[in-house]
């Protein structure tokens, strides 16, 4: 059965000592442009029955789709009446938040797996049709008069504005009821009329997302088709950037001017970063460049906030992961100095490493050695503001078992770079900051880059920060020997430039050694990878970009090249997670688009009412895999397909044709491939300028099994690298439970072996009569690994 539970109090929220009279101050006289209803009356927490929706999570999108009611009857000067659910009755309580986003955590606790209403009233002198703004976390119902009028079943944190309705008000009283579904860590709404500046933002910015529904409900309304937002851009101009055609032409037909000036490229970028950091915050410095010529430079936002020290192009930020690419230009040069081979084997230089003679240099380049990441340990941030040496770092690693054979997957490791960090150490006789400073550094005029030494002041040092909800804190510092040749460089954007600039001009390797680098890796299956040596390599609307992020407590980077328009882009930030807002490479690839738009191929537009035969949306139905153990599960609800990734929420995807699909949330599709027979074989899943084939993979039905055998499977199952798994019994349903994955039911293939539906996992059991088993052997993916059983 399902079931909601109550709370015993209202956590956090203070009880009215009298009945709440009417609306009370619920209640407000039209609806104001832009401004936030912050009266509210509400009810809650409605938990619902944790253990059930853990164990299965698709109850909660059931109890959501459910409506315990959809009005309440209020009348002027008397009491509200208590709402009954589920034998349990529940009050109302008057609540006035001082800002915009009515945080529910404060008003009602952290209650996970739970439900609030929020009710108010508008009170309307003649009847109108307004536009509201919503955001919430997470899933959302709003009601008017009774008849519902949005609904968004996600998984997100608040954003203003992120969904856009359409109230129909009446003469009179008009009642808002809200329904706001919880389902884990914090949750808050908020809803608000739009007005002029927020509804030709949201047309703007739907136009460029190719988001066709949001923008028939705007140019309906009568928002200015033709009115530019800060930076001077227009709703046609930005489909026509981001390459919506269709939205171009339904723009045009409806009045969009095509002859207005585009706005000059420094004002574009401004835009992107001048509202993120405004006041007293964090910050970031960009640069670009193409055909060898810096075209933008600017810093915003502060290094050092406490001492109100402001970014510049000359500050230097650490820049993590970017490292990666110095680390391998510096394996290839010793290469191309016939001191060392990428097909040698680990051992020859690290003798004694575990499966030394299966791993080769090539696989550390290439994140397909199968190591474990020394950075997912469990127990990595306990120890990572304290100094370690390069060579007990080396050990923590040897030390780890291996995730899969050698060159049978890509998976991002750490270690590998590390590794190879180490062995350049050993081969060159000098310290890797040292070597990349005499063979790079110093040559190329690189004066503010080097390996970041947590005991010694650098100039310019941008501190890294972190957001705390609204307030912004101190990260954690690390001791960037914990980083090595996998991430411990600082640098600025000039002198990430000037790399950039020698590197793809051959003045730092040579052309064979740049080909083979910038030439996607293939595995043992000749399945080809997105990355190199050292380097990512991306297809962002036709344009092949050559790139490399970074990221640690308190800092992002990216630094990309499109190499045939000798075009740069880089940007380093001084916190994580960034300001709301931005995010260094979706920041960048909008740059991109900025600039090489016209020579990029066009994007899909998706609405809610283009037309897709049932029979297709019924085959596209199904569980494509994603390598590591993630699916994708695709459900078709009446005519509405949704997608749910491995441990994410499920949404919504909405049809740009017959057979590609795209999610409103984020600017990602999925294009599903058919054969011959016309029978779906695999999805095509492009994010990020990233494409992913996934294979379908075969439903299978489970056997009846006598559920009393699930006994001897239920316990502790160690799977190494200091992860342990339990199996555990509920309700007569097995179920797999890990320290970082959500609960997955377990369906019998036999009685000894079982899948999971939402995970790509198998479980074969070792048992031996009735005695428990002590063992399993788990297969993620087509991989295999022996767990020993640890305890109950």
């Amino acid at each position: 059965m399902l079931a909601f539970s109550n709370l015993t109090n209202l956590q956090g929220q203070t009880k009215s000592q009298n009945p709440v009279m009417g609306y009370a101050q619920a209640s407000y006289m039209g609806l104001a442009d832009n401004e936030f209803m912050k009266n509210w009356l509400i009810l809650g927490p409605v938990q619902l029955d944790e253990e059930a929706i853990k164990a299965d999570d698709s109850r909660q999108k059931i109890l959501f789709d459910r409506d315990a009611f959809t009005t309440v009857a209020v009348h002027s000067g008397k009491s509200i009446g208590a709402v009954k659910i589920d034998n349990t009755e529940y009050t109302w309580e008057p609540i006035r938040s001082e800002e915009g986003i009515v945080d529910l955590s404060k008003l009602l606790g952290k209650v996970e797996y739970s439900i609030a209403y929020a009710l108010a009233e508008i009170r309307m002198d003649v009847p109108a049709k307004v536009i509201v703004g919503i955001g919430s976390d997470d899933g959302i119902k709003l009601y008017l008069n009774g008849r519902l009028v949005h609904q968004n079943w996600i998984g997100r944190p608040t954003t203003p504005d992120e969904d856009i309705a359409i109230l129909n008000l009446k003469k009179g009283s008009n009642q808002i009821l809200l329904k706001i579904q919880n389902m884990e860590q914090d949750w808050s709404f908020a809803i608000r009329k739009m007005g002029k500046e927020s509804l030709k933002k949201a047309l703007i910015e739907s136009s460029g997302r190719g988001n066709l529904d949001n923008v028939k409900i705007l140019t309906d309304d009568g928002v200015d088709l033709n009115a530019p937002d800060d930076s001077g851009l227009t709703a046609y101009q930005s489909a026509m950037i981001r390459g919506r055609e269709k939205i171009m032409d339904y723009l045009k037909d409806k009045g969009g001017r095509t002859d207005i000036p585009m706005p000059s490229f420094k004002q574009l970028v401004d835009c992107i970063f001048k509202n993120v950091y405004s006041g007293i915050t964090s910050g970031v410095s960009v640069l670009v460049s193409k055909n060898g010529e810096i075209i933008y430079e600017k810093g915003f936002g502060y290094a050092d906030i406490g001492n109100k020290v402001p970014v510049t192009p000359d500050t230097k930020f650490r820049i993590g992961s970017i490292t990666k690419q110095f680390t391998a230009a510096a394996i290839l040069k010793l290469q191309e100095e016939k001191k060392l081979n990428i097909q040698d084997v680990v051992s020859k230089y690290i003798p004694g490493f575990p499966k030394g003679n299966e791993i080769t240099l090539r696989h550390l380049l290439t994140h397909t050695s199968g190591l474990h990441s020394y950075t997912d340990r469990p127990s990595f941030f306990k120890f990572v503001t304290l100094p370690i040496s390069l060579s007990a770092l080396v050990d923590t690693i040897q030390a780890q078992p291996y995730d899969f054979a050698p060159g049978n997957k890509w998976n991002y490791c750490n270690s590998g770079f590390v590794l190879l960090g180490y062995i350049v150490e050993k081969i060159s006789g000098k310290s890797l900051a040292i070597y990349l400073n005499d063979t790079f550094f110093e040559p190329l005029g690189m004066n503010n880059t080097g390996i970041y030494e947590t005991n010694k002041l650098i100039d310019n040092e941008a501190y890294g920060y972190s957001f705390n909800g609204n307030k912004i804190i101190k990260a954690i510092n690390w001791d960037m020997s914990w980083a090595a040749g996998a991430g411990a460089l600082y640098s600025t954007v000039r002198d990430l430039n000037i790399w950039n600039e020698a590197l793809f001009n051959g003045k730092v390797l040579t052309e064979e050694s740049l080909k083979a680098a910038f030439t996607s890796s293939l595995l043992n299956n000749k399945q080809k990878t997105n990355y190199g040596y050292g380097w990512f390599i991306q297809n962002i609307r036709g344009s092949e970009f050559i790139s490399h992020g970074g990221g640690l407590n308190g800092f992002l980077s990216y630094l990309g090249r499109q190499p045939e328009n000798k075009f740069t882009v880089i940007v380093l930030c001084n916190s994580t997670p960034p300001p709301s807002g931005l995010s260094p490479t979706n920041s960048a690839s909008l740059i991109s688009e900025y600039i090489l738009w016209p020579e990029m191929i066009k994007q899909p537009t998706f609405a809610s009412d283009i037309p897709v035969d049932e029979k297709l949306l019924n085959a596209y139905v199904g569980r494509y895999d994603y390598g590591q153990g993630a699916v994708l599960t695709v459900t078709l609800e009446g005519k509405q397909l949704y997608a749910q990734m491995t441990g994410q929420g499920k949404y919504p995807i909405f049809p740009s044709s017959k057979d590609e699909f795209n999610w409103k949330i984020v600017d990602a599709s999925v294009k599903f491939v058919v054969d011959e027979k016309g029978k779906v074989i695999y999805l095509l899943h492009h994010q990020n300028g990233q494409q992913i084939e996934a294979k379908k993979l075969k439903e299978e039905i489970p056997v009846a099994v006598d559920f009393s055998v699930f006994d001897k499977y239920t316990g502790k199952y160690d799977m190494g690298n200091n992860y342990v798994m339990a199996v555990l019994k509920v309700d007569k349903k097995l179920f797999l439970q890990g320290s970082q994955l959500t609960r997955f039911q377990l369906f019998p293939a036999s009685e000894t072996e079982f899948f999971a539906r939402e995970i790509n996992i198998r479980l074969k059991f070792k048992a031996h009569g009735e005695q428990k088993a002590d063992s399993v052997i788990v297969v993620i993916s087509g991989e295999e690994k022996v767990a020993k059983r640890v305890g109950d």
